[in-house]
């Protein structure tokens, strides 16, 4: 496939399997989606979009009245490399939507498409998984492994060896490297005690929030906070 696909598709209730050579993006309009993946199992609803990468392997039907609108991107408008991904639709993708389906409508000037197509893919490379959206609202309270796990439909088997190829970190070290930010912000900008900087980042005590920050800076609060300030 050499050119953009912007349109408005249905699907049955049969299972199909399929993989093709050009990226996808399904925009539910109406009803839902089911979609297996070798890790996943997903019931795509209005609430999300979801992209399919180049021979990514895929079942699909739908259980309910529905249209989509799928965008099918050649590769070359696509970075070398990139995984199915899961997108709560926000203010911006909603708009990403609806200017989407004007280009579906018109079926007008094929460079607009194509500079909507490529704004659409430089944001499929800065997007924030719903997952990682979560740990930076909820990083204060105790998350696990399945709860993170099952907001991207993931098997958890499968969650900490994609988010670590993702950020870098095992979800248990991005969760602590937050923490201890807000720590630092919190000694820093507050006179709070380390019993009120335990309670805010939801340690069971101010003992075990300071070994912790000594582990990983090496140094006790209380000295990083008179060092810092001076």
């Amino acid at each position: 496939m050499e050119s953009i696909t912007c349109e408005k598709r249905s699907y049955s209730r049969e299972f199909h399997s399929h993989q093709h050579e050009f990226g996808q993006f399904l925009f539910p309009l109406q009803g839902s989606l089911d979609i297996q993946t070798k890790w996943q199992e997903i019931r795509l609803d209005t609430d999300y979009c979801f992209y399919l990468p180049p021979g990514f392997d895929h079942n699909y039907r739908s259980m309910d009245r529905n249209e989509f609108l799928i965008l099918d991107i050649p590769s070359p408008y696509l970075p070398e490399e990139t995984n199915s991904m899961y997108i709560g639709v926000d203010q911006q993708w909603a708009s990403i939507r609806y200017l989407l389906l004007e280009e579906a409508r018109s079926q007008g000037n094929g460079s607009s498409l194509a500079d909507l197509t490529r704004y659409v893919t430089s944001k499929l490379q800065i997007a924030r998984p719903p997952s990682i959206d979560y740990i930076h609202k909820h990083f204060k309270e105790s998350i696990g492994l399945e709860t993170l796990a099952q907001i991207e439909h993931y098997h958890p088997a499968y969650y900490s060896a994609w988010f670590k190829k993702k950020t870098g970190k095992s979800p248990k070290a991005y969760i602590s490297e937050l923490r201890l930010k807000e720590a630092k912000h919190l000694l820093m900008s507050t006179a709070w005690s380390m019993s009120m900087i335990s309670g805010e980042l939801g340690f069971e005590n101010s003992s075990s929030s300071t070994r912790w920050f000594v582990r990983c800076e090496g140094i006790a609060p209380q000295k990083y906070r008179i060092l810092k300030n001076g």
